[in-house]
């Protein structure tokens, strides 16, 4: 079957970076499953010439990957000071209270509602992973344990219940019925309500070469003319637009019912970008040839310093860390373990590579000459939190987008 675009439906869709059929990176394997393989399905980057969207071909059943999940945003300083400033901003700007609805679509542990809950506006969690559900319900945060689309928004709004700010951070791209959720936050969206979005920006993951935010939970990698396109199918328009420095890169979109006032701001970003040729297919296509030659040199690094007899550990159980080493095919013998602050995750393994996964700890414990800095993504608040280990000496390798050692 050939695979059609997620938004538009076109099927001449341009191939960008193929890397081969992939293991599931969200999915850390207990020692009990290590004598079981990990599932594998095709990873292939795509690009829609219709509507300039870069997608992936293979959609993994969403049961799969978010009945169970085991990334809780509460675990990164960053992810919380920016969930603050972020509401903080948009009370004070709306003159939210408490007669006004805050909804959040995937809202994880409540990391991003309780902002609003602290400062007197009502709110309503959306999360389809039943262990992170129960965390923000014992927050106080009430969560309803579904995927988000079209028929639970009509099942909401028949309750008179329409949502004064949607928000949906790091979602949009991880979602299969893609129209179906953005018809969702349509009828969900009060008249004159806005729609907070952040996505990792397909600019920053293609000028900085982050292959590694690319796997099967992100389905869709957008710019701002994609979203325009998809937002007018459903009578929504991009009323503002920011870039912000989240995850490597990041559109934040504020998107409103059509109509609605359009800023400045958006005008640019499309001319911007239509300069730079993003909706066309040849500012990709050297994107795979300079990923190899990157993957390339990382292996050959770790290899000469394992030559020298260093020892080499990891920070970061992320899901770009495991698409980094798979696609590299680094196991333990470059590397010893990987290191995570979060309990969830330490005493399992990362997927395909099988590498086992410990706590901050093990930096001072063991003492690895160099540490390859996985979620670089998060490389201020990493070091400021393991200032002990660097004033021992102890080195970090931050692999994108080009090999530093410092």
């Amino acid at each position: 079957m050939k695979a059609a675009c997620r938004s538009c439906g076109a099927t001449h869709l341009e191939t960008i970076l193929d890397l081969g059929d992939f293991p599931l990176v969200n999915a850390l394997p207990a020692p009990e499953d290590l004598g079981r393989p990990d599932p594998r399905y095709p990873l292939v980057l795509v690009f829609c010439p219709g509507c300039s969207l870069l997608q992936i071909t293979c959609t993994v059943a969403p049961e799969e990957l978010f009945r169970e999940y085991l990334y809780f945003s509460s675990y990164s300083d960053t992810m919380l000071a920016h969930a603050r400033s972020l509401v903080e901003r948009i009370v004070a700007d709306r003159k939210l209270k408490k007669e006004h609805l805050a909804v959040e679509i995937a809202s994880n542990d409540g990391y991003l509602l309780c902002n609003y809950q602290r400062l007197g506006v009502p709110v309503l969690g959306i999360e389809p992973a039943r262990n992170v559900a129960r965390v923000a319900e014992a927050k106080g945060i009430p969560t309803i344990v579904e995927f988000f689309g079209r028929t639970l928004a009509e099942r909401l709004t028949a309750g008179n219940r329409r949502a004064d700010v949607i928000h949906a951070h790091n979602v949009l791209a991880h979602v299969a019925d893609l129209n179906g959720v953005v018809a969702g936050i349509r009828t969900l969206l009060a008249p004159d309500g806005v729609a907070v979005i952040e996505a990792p920006y397909a600019r920053n993951m293609i000028e900085g070469l982050e292959f590694d935010t690319i796997y099967h939970e992100h389905l869709c990698y957008f710019s701002a003319s994609a979203v325009v396109v998809l937002l007018a199918r459903h009578q929504l328009v991009l009323a503002d637009v920011e870039r912000v420095p989240i995850h490597g890169g990041s559109l934040r979109l504020w998107i409103a019912h059509a109509g609605s006032e359009v800023q400045p701001s958006v005008t640019a970003l499309l001319a911007e970008e239509r300069e730079l040729g993003m909706t066309r297919i040849d500012y990709y296509r050297d994107f795979g040839m300079r990923v190899s030659a990157l993957r390339d040199d990382i292996v050959a690094y770790l290899r000469q310093l394992k030559a020298e007899g260093k020892r080499i550990g990891a920070y970061g159980a992320a899901a770009k860390g495991a698409v980094l080493l798979n696609y590299a095919r680094i196991d333990t013998d470059l590397v010893d373990f990987v290191a995570d602050r979060s309990p969830h995750k330490q005493g399992r393994y990362l997927p395909g590579v099988r590498i086992p996964i410990r706590g901050p700890e093990a930096l001072i414990e063991d003492r690895p000459d160099y540490v390859l800095l996985l979620a670089w993504n998060f490389e201020d608040e990493i070091r400021a939190q393991q200032a002990d280990y660097l004033r021992q000496g102890g080195r970090f390798i931050v692999p994108v987008p080009a090999i530093r050692t410092d």
